[in-house]
């Protein structure tokens, strides 16, 4: 048993630091070929070094760093996006995307102005999870309505530890597979010239659930039901933040309440309230405090599978779930020095049955750290790497901004 789970321990850190090798080498070859680029436009027209410099896509005019603030003033069209994903919970994978960026308005004030998206793309991971998806992101009114058309396809590979603190699944979890075939409906709509927002989404899914039967029981079959969900979600949405990337300061703040229904095409009645709340302060000059909360409650006869669960950095996806769970995770990123912050941060969240029965409950804590790099100045946007340990295995995250972003 001990060799076993050393073994497995160092498999998982090797993948670890191979993941982080992989994605500094690919930051370093965009920008030797940026460079590449740039010597031969050179070559042609032999401008000055401050024009090179000025005119580059991929180097600030200000540091001459890899920066790609030139590149994202242009990026309409077609673009290609690719993403690692090292969710524990499917294992590591990628994402990839065709997305078609419309030209954002230039002179829009900060929070508004966004560029419509189209993209089509899908997923795969080492669990054999694989998803195929297609969404549009749009604005009208100038920038009075968004709106959010998505369509998914998937196979999900899970574990199932129990719902609260079940021993006997603890350290035995059922696997189980989930097939989501459907789409969703948002619409939000700003409430004057303000940073709130109103909304509602309709959500529809046909999701047969496959319970796997253990190895062992080889004359027992798996478990397969059919299981079909219909939605409505209205929301309240302020947000302040400076900046939707890697916030300095500014609130964020989320509710929402899921009503499924017969009614509404689903084959159950259940609902589920949640609250999400950020709130960022710069507490120095090159420091910058993140605090996020957030909890959710579910009701009547909720499927297992959406039930609320702990979403903190270091813990699995759906690992600890319960009728009802609230978390909270501070963060402190230090500039230490150019482009190059470093970020710990610490968190503890708890789940449990309901109310009645609180003694049926786990907490966790979590913490860690990583390091970030000001990959577009102009835009707030950082890009970086957290290492996160939680009461399981260490966990590596890729971070596109920050690990609380919200569109």
């Amino acid at each position: 048993m001990q060799s076993g789970f050393k073994l497995d321990y160092e498999i998982k850190m090797y993948r670890c630091i191979i993941t982080l090798l992989s994605i500094l080498f690919i930051i370093i070859l965009i920008y030797g070929r940026a460079l590449h680029a740039e010597t031969l436009s050179a070559e042609k027209s032999a401008p000055s070094s401050d024009e090179k410099v000025s005119k580059s896509k991929y180097r600030s005019p200000e540091d001459g760093w890899f920066d790609i603030s030139g590149f994202i003033d242009q990026a309409y069209g077609f673009a290609p996006v690719l993403m690692p994903i090292t969710e524990p919970a499917v294992g590591y994978g990628v994402a990839g995307a065709l997305a078609f960026i419309g030209k954002p308005d230039v002179n829009a004030e900060a929070g508004f102005g966004r560029p419509n998206i189209t993209a089509v793309g899908g997923l795969g991971t080492e669990n054999s999870t694989w998803g195929t998806f297609g969404c549009d992101l749009r604005s009208w009114k100038n920038d009075k309505i968004q709106t959010l058309a998505a369509l998914l396809y998937a196979s999900i590979n899970l574990d199932y530890y129990g719902i609260g603190d079940d021993p006997a699944l603890r350290s035995d979890p059922l696997r189980y597979n989930l097939k989501p075939a459907g789409g969703l409906f948002e619409m939000k709509y700003r409430l004057g010239n303000t940073r709130a927002w109103i909304g509602a989404s309709y959500m529809f899914a046909d999701t047969p659930v496959t319970f796997k039967a253990p190895d062992e029981t080889s004359r027992l079959p798996d478990f397969t039901r059919d299981s079909q969900m219909g939605g409505f979600t209205p929301c309240l949405i302020y947000d302040s933040r400076d900046n939707m990337f890697t916030p300095i300061k500014g609130s964020y703040l989320e509710a929402s309440a899921s009503i499924y229904s017969k009614a509404l095409g689903g084959d159950s009645e259940f609902q589920i309230v949640s609250l999400d709340a950020i709130q960022y302060v710069p507490v120095a000059s090159d420091l910058t405090l993140g605090v996020r909360g957030g909890a959710a409650m579910s009701f009547n006869d909720t499927p297992f599978y959406m039930r609320p669960y702990v979403e903190l950095r270091g813990a699995a996806a759906m690992r600890y779930q319960g009728d009802d769970t609230v978390e909270v995770e501070a963060e402190l990123r230090w500039q230490c020095w150019k482009r190059f912050s470093l970020v710990g941060f610490a968190g503890t969240g708890s789940a449990w049955n309901d109310f009645g029965r609180f003694k049926n409950s786990q907490s966790i804590v979590t913490g860690g750290g990583g390091f970030r790099y000001e990959l577009a100045r102009k835009y707030g946007l950082h890009m970086g790497v957290d290492l996160a340990f939680g009461p399981d295995d260490p966990v590596i995250y890729v971070q596109f901004g920050n690990a609380w972003m919200r569109p």
